[in-house]
């Protein structure tokens, strides 16, 4: 597809690999709208950026229909879904993790996500085109001790990003899966502050870069699923 002009929305958009992301999109000529539930940190990136925002919770399907309420008035359709919004809670043993942990890190990863791809792809099967991109992780290959929650959340990403794959190619319609090994941002922090970079560690621009070069495939083709790895992390 073309970068330049097309109209992106991102979710998670205002710090780490969404706010990389969306500003190598805009630097593309990208008309480019984040999300996120901060709106302080939401409206400082996108005006850093350059770029719109909606204050939203994806968790939330009332804030989702606004969100793409929103879109329809402004732009009239979307080219891009960058489901990015993800969270984690905690690293507990089976015999320790809390019903609400799963239900508040499923609202996000996984029902969220879902929400938002129902509505995009409401727009993108009448268009007749469009593209969904899903950022799961390298938990959402191989679980890890501790990592029930979270690595689960993702494991349900990547099959609900197998399923639309098999019922939006009719449609012109591609879905990407996203899966970044470890990657230092304010993910998981509990000041969410973000954290320093780090020489051996891929960085939120790696992944943007992925994202951004598997958009750029023309619409005949796309790549199902890529995941990137730190080449010597140790």
């Amino acid at each position: 597809m073309k970068i330049k002009g097309s109209k992106i929305l991102i979710t998670g958009g205002s710090k780490g690999l969404g706010k990389a992301t969306a500003k190598m999109l805009a630097d593309e000529g990208a008309q480019v709208i984040i999300t996120a539930r901060n709106e302080k940190e939401l409206k400082q990136t996108a005006d850093e950026l350059g770029i719109d925002y909606i204050v939203a919770d994806v968790s939330n399907e009332e804030d989702v229909k606004r969100i793409y309420q929103v879109i329809q008035e402004k732009w009239g359709g979307l080219d891009v879904l960058i489901n990015n919004a993800g969270l984690a809670r905690g690293h507990a043993s089976i015999d320790q993790v809390a019903l609400a942990d799963y239900q508040y890190v499923f609202g996000v990863n996984v029902f969220g996500a879902a929400m938002m791809a129902k509505y995009a792809a409401q727009i993108f099967m009448k268009q007749k085109s469009g593209n969904i991109v899903n950022i799961a992780s390298t938990a959402a290959l191989n679980g890890y001790k501790g990592g029930s929650i979270y690595s689960a959340s993702k494991f349900a990403l990547r099959s609900m990003t197998q399923s639309w794959q098999a019922e939006l190619r009719p449609y012109n319609v591609r879905v990407f899966g996203v899966n970044p090994t470890y990657v230092p941002t304010a993910f998981g922090t509990v000041d969410g502050k973000e954290k320093p970079l780090e020489a051996n560690k891929v960085a939120p621009d790696d992944i943007a870069h992925a994202i951004v070069s598997a958009l750029k495939i023309d619409n005949r083709a796309f790549i199902p699923e890529l995941t990137v790895w730190a080449t010597n992390p140790w």
